[in-house]
């Protein structure tokens, strides 16, 4: 009879430690569901505390970058405009110094004659009692007269 109480009893405790083995496994997995979404809401929470710090830190860095480019930006075009200034005014010169080979007159050279004119202007009207209609016509005939003498 011992003999069959005990191998009764063997299916027993086979049943009771399958059950706790089971028991024991499921606890596990609901433990590691419960872990494992907890882990995963604190990597979401990291990646977006990731995520907001390289935000911030490419902007910064885009700025920085903007900042530089416009500096350089201005430099280049600080020394393009002072080498143009140079280049224009090195043209001008050698515009004067060819036209003053040719003979041809300055501004300032028919402004000098400008006022000497009138200032001989004046003179004649002071002198012929000023007539001012004399001078009009003393150059209504200058054409003519040339036109005379190239007809010759």
């Amino acid at each position: 009879m011992v003999g069959k109480k005990g191998s009764k009893a063997l299916p027993n405790v086979v049943k009771g430690g399958a059950q706790q083995i089971l028991n024991a496994g499921l606890g596990a997995i609901t433990k590691a569901q419960e872990e494992g979404t907890r882990v995963i809401e604190n990597l979401v929470k990291e990646s977006q505390d990731i995520q907001e710090r390289s935000v911030k830190f490419a902007d910064q860095k885009m700025v920085e970058v903007t900042d530089k480019v416009s500096k350089l930006a201005g430099s280049v075009s600080t020394k393009a405009t002072q080498h143009w200034d140079k280049l224009e005014q090195v043209f001008e010169e050698r515009v004067a110094r060819s036209l003053s080979r040719l003979g041809v007159p300055t501004n300032r050279d028919i402004q000098m004659l400008t006022e000497r004119i009138e200032a001989l202007q004046n003179a004649v009207q002071q002198l012929t009692g000023q007539k001012t209609a004399a001078a009009p016509k003393a150059a209504a005939k200058k054409p003519a007269a040339r036109g005379k003498k190239a007809e010759d």
